[in-house]
């Protein structure tokens, strides 16, 4: 099996393309990075772009949403959608505008969508989806009600073919800027989980696991 996902007009980085990774392994882990992807198809011969969670396994990934959603319609009817999630890793401050940027890691995905609705492919989906978010979690919980799993809708996006775009480092800036006296360099973002709060329901004397107990101050 190739490393790379193969470069066509689809997936090929046309701006800083230095900044451009193909390497299969790469563009998972941005993928596994981000909490949610921004998905977009057309509909009516106009473009839509709808946040979803998901999951991934291997080349397929699991898109979550209401049965009867519009976006869950839409992408069984559409031939092909596309896929991003970024991730800003930090602000970059250069000398001047122009060059002041962004750090971040962004993974652009092309494939075409179909529905699952075998309930035994859709409940291994929906593992996945939650695994995704909340590992560990899924064995701890009680099991799917038959009419929750009936309005679950879950669309499969097999990788037709991927980039990723990755900017790290200090600002680049022209070579003159250099002796301006004018602080330049980076501020990092990061996103993480806080502090547990209970839900009020909760009965006595229970406690998080140590499954969701290890989710706290995690960096996503």
């Amino acid at each position: 099996m190739s490393e790379t996902y193969p470069v066509g007009t689809q997936n090929k980085v046309k701006q800083l393309r230095e900044k451009a990774v193909y390497d299969i392994a790469a563009v998972h882990a941005v993928l596994d990075a981000a909490p949610f992807a921004s998905v977009a198809f057309i509909q009516d011969g106009a473009p839509v772009v709808v946040p979803m969670i998901f999951g991934r396994e291997n080349e397929t990934i699991y898109l979550h949403g209401a049965r009867k959603a519009r976006v869950i319609r839409m992408l069984e009817q559409t031939a092909m959608a596309c896929l991003n999630v970024t991730i800003v890793d930090g602000i970059v401050f250069a000398r001047s505008a122009f060059n002041s940027s962004m750090n971040y890691r962004s993974a652009t995905v092309f494939g075409k969508p179909r529905l699952i609705d075998e309930r035994a492919d859709k409940l291994h989906a929906m593992r996945i989806i939650s695994e995704h978010t909340m590992p560990g979690r899924w064995d701890e919980l009680r099991e799917p009600l038959e009419r929750e799993v009936k309005m679950t809708g879950v669309i499969a996006l097999d990788i037709e073919t991927a980039s990723a775009k990755i900017a790290t480092g200090m600002p680049e800036d022209e070579d003159a800027d250099y002796e301006i006296p004018i602080w330049a360099g980076v501020l990092p973002l990061q996103s993480t989980l806080t502090t547990l709060q209970t839900d009020d329901r909760v009965l006595a004397g229970v406690e998080a696991s140590a499954v969701v107990r290890s989710l706290q101050n995690k960096v996503i």
